[in-house]
C-alpha cells in the first residue's frame, strides 16, 4: 500500500539530486574538455580544487604508481628511496601500487583510490580531464625538464633504412592513448611515406618495453617507441645497444608527468609538491634517469601544450569518447595477445 508514496518520494528525490546537480553545473563559469564532475574556472585546463571544505582529502595512506611497464616489481625498487623519504617528508604511509594498464591508472585516481601519480605522456590528458588529475612535476636537470623523441626502431641486420620501407610489413605501436608510441605516429608518418592502417596494420604491442623486445625477436619488423625508455633498457642490459636502428626520429616530447588528484587539502598537496622538489635524487634514480637528477614544477597549460596539439591532429582529442574508444581498443588488443600467448603455450612442442 505504501508503494507509490514510496516511488513518488524517490522520484522527487530523483528530481531534487539531477536539480541540484544541475545548478552546480550551471554555476561553474568554464569546464573546457574537463568531465562534468569537475570545473575550470581560472582556465589553468585542470579541475579547481573543491570550494567545499567538506570534498577535501586528507589520507593517512598515500597511494604510489608509476606507469604501467612490463615488470613493474623493477621500477619499485627503483623508487623505494625516494618512497622511503616521501613517508617520512609527509609525516603519510606510502603504498607503491603496480598499475597493469592505463585505464586501471586513470580510473584508480577518479574513484579517489591513487594520490600521486607518474602518467605517460600521452595518457596525462586523459588523467586531466577524466580523472581530475593536477600535473605538477617533471623529470629533469640543470638543463631543464627532460625530454624524448620517438625513435622508430628497426633491427641492425634489417635491410629497412627509411619508413617507406616498411610498407605490408609488421609494424607494432604501443597503446592507443600512448603520444610516441601511437598517436605520433600517426601524426608524423604520413607526411614521411608511410601511413598507418593503409601502409601496415597497426599492431598494438602493450608497451614500449614490450614493442622493444618484439622488434628484437623478430616479432615485428618496426616500432616506434619512446627514445628515453628504449635507453634505459640499453643501459639496464634489457636489450642490447647494437641490437637496433633508429632509422627515424622526431623532435623532442616533454616525458610523464607526476599528478595528484584535484580534491587534496592544499596543505597536503603543497606538501607532496615540497617533498618532490626537494628530493635530492638517489643513485638508483639518477642511473636509471641517465641524465637527469632532480624533479621539477611543470604546468600542464604549458608544459603539455605540443602533446595535447598532437591528440588534437590526430583525430582523439582527450575526452570520454575517444577515451572510451581507446579503452576499447586496448582491451581487445590485450584480450588477443593473451588468446595467442595461451595458443603458443598450448601448441606441441617440435
Amino acid at each position: 500500500m505504501f508503494r507509490f508514496p514510496i516511488m513518488a518520494a524517490m522520484l522527487a528525490t530523483t528530481a531534487l539530486s539531477a536539480s541540484v546537480s544541475a545548478l552546480a553545473q550551471d554555476a561553474c563559469p568554464n569546464r573546457g574538455q574537463l568531465d562534468m564532475a569537475y570545473c575550470d574556472a581560472n582556465n589553468d585546463l585542470v579541475a579547481d580544487t573543491p570550494s567545499d571544505p567538506a570534498r577535501l582529502k586528507d589520507p593517512s595512506t598515500l597511494i604510489f604508481a608509476y606507469s604501467p611497464v612490463e615488470n613493474p616489481a623493477v621500477y619499485q625498487t627503483v623508487y623505494q628511496p625516494f618512497l622511503d623519504y616521501l613517508g617520512t617528508c609527509t609525516g603519510k604511509k606510502i603504498v607503491y601500487y603496480p598499475v597493469q594498464n592505463n585505464a586501471a591508472q586513470i580510473e584508480a585516481m577518479r574513484s579517489g583510490r591513487l594520490h600521486i601519480s607518474g602518467f605517460a605522456t600521452g595518457v596525462v590528458g586523459f588523467a586531466v580531464n577524466l580523472a581530475g588529475a593536477v600535473p605538477f612535476a617533471v623529470i629533469g636537470s640543470d638543463k631543464g625538464v627532460s625530454g624524448y623523441k620517438l625513435f622508430a626502431l628497426v633491427k641492425s641486420d634489417s635491410p629497412y633504412k627509411s619508413l617507406p620501407d616498411l610498407k605490408g610489413k609488421k609494424v607494432a605501436h604501443t597503446s592507443p592513448s600512448s603520444n610516441s608510441g601511437n598517436l605520433a605516429p600517426r601524426v608524423f608518418f604520413p607526411d614521411l611515406g608511410l601511413k598507418p592502417e593503409d601502409d601496415y596494420k597497426v599492431l598494438m604491442s602493450g608497451g614500449h618495453d614490450k614493442s622493444v623486445l618484439g622488434v628484437v625477436s623478430g616479432d615485428y619488423d618496426m616500432a616506434p617507441v619512446a627514445s628515453d625508455v628504449y635507453e634505459r633498457m640499453v643501459a639496464r642490459g634489457a636489450v642490447k645497444g647494437d641490437a637496433l636502428k633508429v632509422i627515424w626520429q622526431s623532435e623532442t616530447f616533454p616525458t610523464s608527468s607526476w599528478s595528484i588528484p584535484h580534491d587534496l587539502k592544499p596543505e597536503l598537496a603543497k606538501k607532496i609538491s615540497d617533498c618532490f622538489m626537494g628530493y635530492k635524487w638517489h643513485d638508483g634514480l639518477k642511473k636509471e634517469y641517465a641524465g637527469e637528477d632532480r624533479f621539477l614544477p611543470m604546468t600542464y597549460k604549458e608544459t603539455w601544450k605540443p602533446i595535447r596539439e598532437v591528440a588534437e591532429k590526430s583525430g582523439t582529442p582527450y575526452n570520454k569518447a575517444a577515451y572510451d574508444a581507446q579503452t576499447k581498443r586496448e582491451a581487445e588488443a590485450a584480450a588477443k595477445k593473451a588468446a595467442e600467448a595461451a595458443a603458443k603455450a598450448a601448441a606441441p612442442k617440435q
